[in-house]
Order: structure tokens, then C-alpha cells, then sequence
């Protein structure tokens, strides 16, 4: 069967699967988009290419894919058709929100780089004070290129070194820093989770600034300096020479976040509202790219 190639851009909420790539027994983001392009017979072996893989628990505001479906739906099905033919098959939790038509060599993979976001806030420490002029020049002290050996966990034969494009605060929309943006062309495995442990660790006082350094500046010494929790993180956006700045454009609200509290002993309870408010603006953002239809 002829076919044409979309890229397609999708994001999903991170605590409804169990990661991106396809594993047995469990709820998956590739399984359910394979499973959706079965059931309208749009499947192929091969058919789908996902730009990047994420973990159980971590949200994605924009993921790419590339995906061949049949030629006479590329020709003569409008966008926003193809859209709700998807969006009315996906599990709950999941959601194509843009498209475009690409040629069939396009690889999804091939991005020019991938913003995420952290909440720090989410992370229990963060509750007793951070100083926010050493949480902005931990962010400015991992711009670059670097080797972050201890910054991941770093798969065989993957090359720990990266550079990092930008990395800066991320403030709430009264003013407070909530956590951090980070943005290269590529990322190592749980790179930005330990990142984000190392700098609030910093602006908290439990990691001297020193070893933060000396763990970036000596990475065949061995530092473990934490690892963030999962659901706090978002895939942000993704820009691809054939995105059509889809969805790059586009501001975090963080209009109805929370103030974490003070108080330790309350903190689950508002961790438990946190999450809830990270999937209502991410569902925002989505339902805004739809009407634009």
C-alpha cells in the first residue's frame, strides 16, 4: 500500500503509562498509538517513529512522531480530521494535538534540540527555602558543553559528553522561581531528573556549590548527587526543521499553581494537588492548539 508521512505532535500525561517505549504487560504511549492506527487499519510494520523515549511518571507537553498512513488519507483527509481520527481512539491521558505532512525521509529523531521542564517545587526539600541566586548560578554553571558522567545513567556505548544550549529559572507567574528550563539537542538517561536534584540541592544549602562544581569539572570521580522524582518533569517542546515551530511559541501558564507550604507534614497532601495542576495546564495547552482548527 502507497503511503505518506505525517509528523505529529503529541503529548501525554506521565502517571497513565508506564514510559514511551513499548514494554510487556503494562500501558505504554507507543503501544497505544499502534493500537489506535490498528484499529482505522492505518498500521504497517515500521509505520511509527517517536522522537523521544520518557519514563514512567514523566508528563510530555509535546512529543513528534512520524507516522505513515495510507496514501489516501494524506492526500484527501484534512488535518483536523486526521487529529480527531486519532484523539477519539486514544486511551485517556493521551493526545495528538498538531500535524504536519512531511516527506517520507524525515525522521522524527532528528531534532534540533528538546526543552524540558522541572517543577522543582514538587521536590520535598524545596519546602524549607531555596536562595535563588545560587539556584540561578548553578543553572548557568551547566551551560555548555560538558561531560555529565554524573549527571545520568549512562547507557553502554553512549557518550556522557552534551552541551547544554540554556539553562535558567523557571518562574511561576507571580514572580517565584518554581523550577528550571532546560534545553540541548539531546539528553542522557534520568540527565535532567539528577540535574535538577544537584541544583535545588545546591539552593537549599544541601550541596556545597563546590561539589556541585567539582562533580561537573571531575566526572571520572564518582558523585551522586540525587535523583528528582519522575513527575515533576515535562517534555516540554520539541523543535524539528519540519515542526513548523509547532507549539514553540507557545508560555507555560502557571497562573492556578499553588504556593508549596511551609510546613513538612503538608507536603504530601499538596504534592498530591501539584500533580493535578500540571495536568490541567498541560490539558490547557492542548485543548488551545485544537480549537485553533
Amino acid at each position: 500500500m502507497t503511503r505518506g508521512r505525517v509528523m505529529v505532535a503529541f503529548g501525554y500525561h506521565g502517571s497513565h503509562f508506564h514510559g514511551s517505549q513499548i514494554q510487556p504487560d503494562v500501558p505504554t504511549v507507543q503501544k497505544a498509538i499502534e493500537t489506535a492506527l490498528r484499529k482505522v487499519s492505518w498500521w504497517t510494520d515500521g509505520c511509527l517513529e517517536m522522537s523521544s523515549r520518557t519514563d514512567a511518571g514523566v508528563s510530555v507537553r509535546m512529543n513528534l512522531a512520524c507516522i505513515d498512513i495510507p496514501i489516501t488519507v494524506w492526500n484527501d483527509v484534512e488535518k483536523k480530521t486526521i487529529l480527531k481520527v486519532l484523539n477519539n481512539r486514544f486511551p485517556e491521558g493521551l493526545c495528538a494535538w498538531d500535524l504536519v505532512k512531511v516527506d517520507s525521509n524525515v525522521r522524527s529523531r532528528a531534532a534540533k534540540n528538546r526543552t524540558y521542564l522541572y517543577r522543582t517545587e514538587l521536590i520535598e526539600e524545596w519546602s524549607s527555602g531555596i536562595d535563588e541566586e545560587l539556584f540561578s548560578k548553578a543553572c548557568d554553571l551547566i551551560i555548555g558543553t560538558h561531560n555529565f558522567t554524573n549527571f545520568c545513567k549512562l547507557e553502554e556505548d553512549k557518550n556522557p559528553i552534551r552541551t547544554i544550549d540554556y539553562c535558567r529559572p523557571w518562574y511561576s507567574s507571580d514572580g517565584r522561581i518554581i523550577g528550571l528550563f532546560i534545553c540541548s539537542e539531546a539528553f542522557l538517561w534520568n540527565q535532567v531528573r539528577r540535574l535538577a536534584a544537584a541544583i535545588t540541592g545546591v539552593s537549599t544549602g544541601r550541596i556545597g556549590f563546590d561539589t556541585f562544581k567539582s562533580a561537573l569539572e571531575n566526572p571520572e570521580i564518582t558523585a551522586d548527587l540525587g535523583r528528582a522524582p519522575s513527575n515533576g518533569l515535562i517534555l516540554w517542546s520539541i523543535e524539528h526543521e519540519n515542526s513548523s515551530k509547532m507549539g514553540l511559541d507557545s508560555e507555560p501558564d502557571t497562573e492556578d499553581f499553588s504556593h508549596p507550604p511551609e510546613k513538612k507534614h503538608k507536603f504530601k497532601r499538596w504534592l498530591s494537588m501539584a500533580k493535578l495542576e500540571i495536568g490541567l495546564f498541560l490539558e490547557k495547552d492542548w485543548e488551545s492548539s485544537l480549537n485553533q482548527e
